[in-house]
């Protein structure tokens, strides 16, 4: 069903909109997390390492998927905010268009090159067969991950969240069945759990396009659609482009990262990819709750309506506090006990730096937390480049403490230690900058009208 954001209470309007969304991301988190169980528990400690070493170079393709879900997000629910159902749906095909051309580049590209890059990081040999294999696999399923993150994106700018959340609920819980099935009873390695994800993912991916094209149907135009614009694909690339990069930055920050811990040996790598599992739960449910808080901005600057925009920056900081403050807890108190989904022994080194990582991790969720809700705002506004800037401060401090901290007597904890404090001087950037993002959103949208009518 679609909702118009602009009316109703903020507060009221945005919990109903991101709470369907936090739990489709729980469920997309499933993914990740299944992977990583099963490859722990009934492969071994390599596999784990070796699934959790490959995962910091999905999160490149990921970047990708995520920035073209945002910008046609941003400009859907701009056009549907106003009321402009034609060039509405020019943008969906537009950007769907766009996507399939950039997908398949990055499919060559991943064929051919994800070996060296494995070898690049400083992959340990007893891992790195499992690691390119696990790579190559994925990589064939990449145009499940960017038509179904295109579709969630049409779906949000529409103002539903819950039909996302459907689809990835019966997948999610689909591909933990299958990892355990390809892995424990056809003894397929770390193959079986590639596969099995591909599979999962290809389902979900066909039945939200189809669900997608369905609901778009039902919107009444008044001519017929421009499937493809130059234009209209210049639109999204200027919200999309800075959130591709800030996320492929954030992803080769994160495989240097991933190179640094490497030199630390497979016990490390596995406690690490168990521990990263669980913070980015909460750091990509933040992130998607602040991806609504986009949507909801941007139709309400399309429409006019700018004063909401504040009210709504508060009540999302209510929201993903709401959420960080127990898990902070959890995570402090019982990292090790998750941990023990992903690992068997309590007293390894494996064990240790994860329960280590996420105590020093965990007191900090609700201060990343305020950065991505004005994060989604300035997105709202598209307002690119000071949401560039305090996300790049953030991501260079982090890799540049961590290989300094790295190389003193703290070892591999002062790689833990880097990501409290780029947070820290991410979020003051953030937050700074949101303090102006309305007012200077709602002065371009009287001068520009933002979004023309005619393409």
């Amino acid at each position: 069903m679609n909702k118009d954001l602009t009316v109703g209470k903020p507060s009221t309007v945005l919990w109903q909109f991101c709470l369907p969304m936090f739990g489709s991301i729980i469920f997309q988190q499933l993914y990740n997390i299944a992977d990583s169980l099963v490859a722990g528990k009934f492969i071994g400690e390599n596999a784990l390492a070796a699934v959790g070493n490959s995962y910091e170079i999905t999160l490149i393709f990921i970047a990708f998927a995520f920035g073209c879900n945002i910008g046609s997000s941003v400009v859907v629910s701009r056009y549907f905010g106003a009321k402009q159902y034609d060039e509405m749906k020019t943008a969906v095909s537009t950007a769907l268009i766009g996507s399939a051309v950039l997908c398949a580049a990055l499919m060559s590209v991943g064929l051919l090159g994800c070996g060296a890059l494995l070898e690049l990081i400083r992959t340990p040999e007893e891992i790195l067969a499992d690691s390119k294999l696990y790579l190559d696999i994925y990589v064939l399923g990449l145009p499940f991950m960017f038509f179904y993150n295109i579709t969630t994106g049409i779906f949000s700018a529409l103002g539903d969240s819950k039909t996302p959340f459907y689809f990835l609920a019966a997948s999610s819980t689909a591909n933990i069945g299958m990892d355990i099935l390809f892995v424990a009873a056809f003894d397929m390695g770390v193959a079986g759990v590639a596969w099995a994800t591909f599979l999962c993912q290809g389902v979900s991916c066909v039945l939200a396009v189809w669900a997608a094209f369905v609901r778009l149907r039902q919107i009444p135009t008044q001519r017929r659609t421009v499937f493809f614009s130059w234009p209209m694909l210049g639109k999204i690339a200027v919200v999309a482009i800075p959130s591709i990069l800030q996320q492929s930055f954030v992803s080769v920050g994160n495989i240097v990262l991933q190179s640094i811990i490497n030199g630390f040996g497979a016990s490390v790598i596995a406690g690490y990819s168990a521990s990263i599992k669980l913070n980015n739960l909460v750091i990509t449910s933040l992130t998607t709750l602040c991806n609504g808080i986009s949507n909801y901005t941007s139709q309400n600057v399309g429409a006019g309506k700018t004063e909401r925009v504040r009210a709504g920056f508060a009540a999302g900081i209510k929201l993903v506090w709401m959420i960080c403050l127990p898990l902070s807890v959890l995570y402090f108190f019982a990292g090790r006990w998750l941990l023990y989904l992903f690992l068997n022994e309590g007293g390894s080194a494996a064990m240790e730096t994860g329960v280590l990582l996420l105590r020093i991790l965990a007191p900090f969720y609700c201060v990343v937390a305020s950065k991505l809700v004005a994060d989604g705002v300035l997105r709202g506004c598209a307002l690119m480049v000071r949401f560039m800037i305090s996300t790049f401060a953030d991501l260079l401090l982090r890799v540049v403490l961590a290989m300094v901290l790295s190389a003193t007597a703290l070892g591999s904890t002062g790689i833990w230690m880097a990501w409290p404090i780029g947070w820290g001087i991410g979020t003051a950037l953030s937050l700074g900058f949101y303090f102006t993002a309305v007012g200077r959103a709602k002065q371009k949208n009287e001068a520009v009208n933002t979004l023309p009518a005619k393409i």
